[in-house]
């Protein structure tokens, strides 16, 4: 896999499934997170967060750099400043390529729109913002890729049986939505999931 494949492979896409949530009348609460995707010694890399411990949702937990929708703002510059605020990330080194399946989680009121970006280079002046991001990860998609690392599990949850993505790092787990995010950002690479398939709400 190289990171040339990956603008190709959105293209090819059909659009992104909207969650259910999202079309309900009176929805208000948007968010939009930005995957980025940077080509190292021949293979694409991802940037990952965790979250401070401090926080009021998710603290501690690894994610993608993203947040809520600011009044009159497109979701896709949503994306795009909240990288910026959380890892200082330009926003004119990102190409965005494509989106993933909208989702819904189970906690929040809200939806969100996932976003893919290719940097040209390796970032090396990233820096995590002390007030929301404790640590800045950058990981390998081989190592996402790798069968020891990934795992699902089926939780019941309000009734209904719910597929959970786990991918074990190294210090840390990636779970909720941005294990389902991931899980199908590596499935539309490999060509092993459609849109939809996910069943992220």
């Amino acid at each position: 896999m190289r990171l040339a494949d990956v603008a190709p492979t959105f293209a090819s896409l059909s659009p992104a499934v909207r969650a259910a949530r999202e079309q309900h009348e009176g929805v208000t609460r948007a968010a939009a997170v930005l995957a980025p995707l940077f080509e190292q010694e021949g293979e694409p890399w991802v940037v990952l967060t965790r979250r401070t411990r401090h926080l009021r949702s998710h603290a501690g937990e690894v994610s993608f750099p993203g947040g809520g929708q600011e009044p009159r703002e497109d979701l896709r510059t949503t994306a795009l400043r909240e990288a910026h605020e959380e890892v200082a990330l330009e926003p004119g080194l990102v190409t965005i390529v494509g989106e993933l399946d909208h989702l819904s989680t189970i906690t929040s009121g809200s939806f969100i729109v996932p976003y893919v970006g290719l940097l040209a280079a390796p970032p090396t002046d990233l820096v995590p913002n002390p007030h929301e991001v404790d640590t800045i990860r950058y990981v390998a998609l081989s190592e996402l890729l790798d069968p020891e690392v990934y795992r699902e599990e089926v939780w019941p949850l309000f009734g209904t049986d719910h597929p959970i993505y786990f991918f074990e790092l190294e210090g840390d787990t990636v779970w909720g939505a941005t294990g389902a995010m991931l899980r199908q950002l590596l499935g539309f690479l490999t060509g092993t999931v459609r849109r939809g398939d996910i069943g992220h709400g």
